[in-house]
């Protein structure tokens, strides 16, 4: 439907958002090296191991002999790094590198580390409590993504954003319709895919309703909702440098 690729919100306590660009390196190497058949092919059992399959998770179903690498609950975790295509994962990193950065800023790199996880829990749990096919693993950070998506608009809903919409056409929008459009999408989806849909809807709406709720837990103190006090520092940060007669008068 659209893809972000560049936002106004500038940050105020971070420099760079190393917490994101990790999140982002290690889904990265993990497609390229495991899951594109460029260097091992390995996708198949990486995909059993570390993916989300609800029998398993809920113990009603055990995996194959020589598949168990971690524990199954470690894989509503080990499930967000992994991706079902370069579409998939190209989407995935977008959004993370348009959202993520200033979600980062917010919350401080160690609160958002904790929040990507949780996120990841709560989309992967919603999936697997509505999942039609509980043997099919579940994997890709969309769920995590949603969570970074919510808390965006409920920090930043007057931000605006450029996006490509069909892919192709540049729009700057705000992020309250960006974003509310992605939501309808999304919910939409869920409520009419049927028993084969390849797309795991409910993971996203999990990880959506998830990140917001952590969010007003897990932001800054001085960080407030909804754009507030935001139109002023953006203005700060476009004024020009005062010149030195300016500093010295």
């Amino acid at each position: 439907m659209f893809v972000p690729f560049l936002d106004d919100a500038p940050h105020r306590h971070i420099g760079r958002p190393w917490v994101t660009y990790a999140f982002m390196g290690v889904s990265i190497a993990i497609f390229v090296v495991f899951q594109s058949g460029l260097v091992i092919d390995a996708r198949q059992a990486s995909v059993v191991s570390f993916g989300l399959i609800p029998s398993v998770l809920f113990g009603e179903a055990v995996l194959p002999a020589g598949y168990e690498r971690v524990p199954a609950w470690a894989t509503l975790v080990t499930s967000i790094v992994l991706h079902g295509g370069w579409l998939h994962l190209i989407g995935n990193m977008m959004f993370l590198w348009v959202f993520g950065d200033n979600v980062e800023d917010d919350l401080g790199r160690a609160r958002y580390l904790l929040f990507l996880a949780l996120c990841g829990v709560g989309s992967g749990l919603a999936h697997a409590a509505g999942a039609a096919n509980a043997d099919a693993p579940l994997v890709g950070g969309s769920g995590v993504v949603a969570g970074v998506v919510a808390a965006y608009v409920m920090l930043h809903p007057q931000v605006k954003v450029w996006v490509l919409v069909f892919y192709r056409i540049p729009l700057r929008l705000r992020a309250f319709w960006i974003i509310g459009a992605w939501v309808v999408f999304q919910a939409g989806n869920a409520l009419l895919a049927g028993e084969g849909a390849q797309i795991a809807w409910w993971a996203h709406v999990g990880g959506f309703l998830t990140g917001g709720a952590l969010v007003v837990a897990l932001k800054r103190r001085d960080v407030h909702l909804f754009d507030r006090g935001l139109a002023e520092r953006i203005e700060r940060r476009r004024q020009p440098a005062p010149t030195l007669e300016e500093r010295s008068a």
